[in-house]
């Protein structure tokens, strides 16, 4: 809950002190993480429940479902299990031709992108992001959960409504999608910081009132931040506040670009990113081209985040940045050309294990590099290097979908360059320095004197 004592002056009225910032404004008038906090941002969180629903739902409704054949036992065709060379009435789909997109839209033999449109768009509007500043990492836990459980959700859907139209289980998602978004615009507040931010002084002071502690509420009035507002816009006029709270996130990019050093600390992780994304979105979308349960090999997939995640938490203090990005970004790149190789025909329990290594390395290999970009950036940009990282990683993810669509009969074209792609982009990290161990930076002109001393091996 945080400690409320020291806000107060002796008759119980708040006091502010003098010169401190917005965030530890805000902070000294609702405590450092109460009960509204929280549940405001488990509220928040649930959001990324939906997300994982999403941003994997093409799996299935996207999925080239069993064929039989007809009058075709004496053709070479089925005996390759390859009914596109088959004429028209020879063959048939085992289930309504309903139940998904390529087999409604008869896209089962072509080299079409349709299919991988709906996915790639969901992931070029997640370009937009939203980055808060005290208890991130905390949140982000909440949400990472959030992500697993509507990821494992997913397949319970899909095999519930399996003999029906693919649009049931878009309908099936959506809707409490759109319910929860409505209730969203009625429970959840807006940010403080951006109310400000924005000129909205009276939201502003209204949002803390409803989410500080009942003891503090009567305090917290316009004019009790009126010198407080006054301070900050002359600070902000006269330029003098280096404060990272004041910078935007294209000053914060124009202050990474003058320098050289951390111009190609943001191009080498944002390529890294780059590999992360496409091989991270594309190996769980590219399952349906195996020949194993669906169902069961998105459960673990889903099911693959959570060792990952407990890997990184009990080990990152003894990993180093640079070593364990590289190893893992190539299992994951061996390991993802190595579900091209393997017969999935004779060998399907080996190239489904293959694909959940690649999938494991890859979900190690994006937590560390978030981990690492952290540290690489000094506190003034830190936000906007990581959000960078984040669009690098969205982009890779848009492209994963339609390489899937065109790769549908052609794994090369698929696992094979996600494979490739996160193992060369991998590689960028030998251009950045080790950070394991090192303090953080505040400004631009600290993390530049480091350098002196920074080591560029692992």
């Amino acid at each position: 809950m945080g400690n409320q004592t020291e806000p107060f002056l002796s008759n119980g009225k708040l006091k502010r002190k003098a010169g401190s910032s917005l965030d530890e404004t805000i902070e000294s008038c609702i405590g450092e993480f109460g009960w509204a906090q929280f549940l405001q941002a488990i509220f928040v969180s649930l959001a990324w429940f939906f997300d994982a629903q999403q941003t994997f739902i093409s799996v299935f409704t996207d999925a080239q479902p069993s064929w039989h054949c007809i009058s075709c036992n004496n053709s070479s065709s089925f005996i390759d299990n390859n009914f596109c060379t088959l004429p028209n009435g020879t063959w048939a789909w085992d289930l309504p031709a309903q139940i998904s997109v390529v087999s409604e839209w008869a896209l089962q033999c072509g080299g079409s992108i349709v299919p991988g449109l709906p996915a790639s768009s969901f992931f070029m509007g997640c370009l937009i992001e939203l980055v808060g500043r005290r208890w991130r990492g905390q949140v982000g836990v909440i949400g990472f959960l959030c992500f697993t459980t509507g990821f494992l959700s997913l397949p319970t859907l899909a095999y519930i409504n399996r003999g029906s139209s693919w649009r049931i289980l878009y309908l099936s998602t959506s809707l409490p999608t759109l319910l929860y978004a409505f209730l969203v615009h009625f429970v959840v507040n807006e940010s403080p910081r951006w109310l400000y931010i924005k000129g909205n002084k009276e939201g502003f002071v209204q949002t803390l009132k409803s989410i500080a502690p009942p003891a503090t509420r009567s305090s917290l009035t316009l004019s009790f931040f009126g010198s407080f507002m006054e301070l900050e816009n002359q600070e902000v006029l006269n330029n003098n506040n280096n404060n990272n709270n004041t910078i935007d996130l294209y000053s914060a990019i124009k202050m990474i670009m003058e320098r050289n050093w951390s111009f190609r600390r943001l191009v080498s992780v944002m390529c890294v990113g780059f590999g992360i994304g496409m091989t991270y979105c594309g190996m769980p979308l590219s399952v349906g081209c195996l020949n194993f349960n669906l169902y069961i090999s998105i459960t673990i997939n889903a099911l693959s985040e959570l060792p990952s995640s407990i890997l990184i938490l009990l080990f990152i203090g003894k990993l180093s940045r640079k070593c364990s990005l590289l190893v893992f970004a190539m299992l994951s790149g061996i390991f993802s050309i190595g579900c091209v190789i393997i017969d999935g025909g004779r060998f399907e329990g080996i190239q489904i294990g293959v694909e959940l290594i690649s999938y494991f390395s890859a979900c190690t290999t994006l937590s560390i590099l978030l981990i690492y970009t952290l540290e690489l950036f000094p506190t003034c940009v830190r936000n906007s290097a990581v959000a960078m990282v984040r669009q690098a990683m969205v982009l890779g993810g848009a492209l994963s979908p339609m390489l899937i669509a065109i790769g549908r009969n052609n794994k090369w074209l698929s696992s094979g360059v996600f494979g490739l792609s996160i193992a060369t982009c991998g590689c960028f990290v030998v251009y950045l320095p080790e950070t394991k161990g090192r303090t953080l930076s505040d400004t631009m002109d600290e993390e530049e004197n480091k350098n002196k001393d920074i080591t560029f091996v692992c």
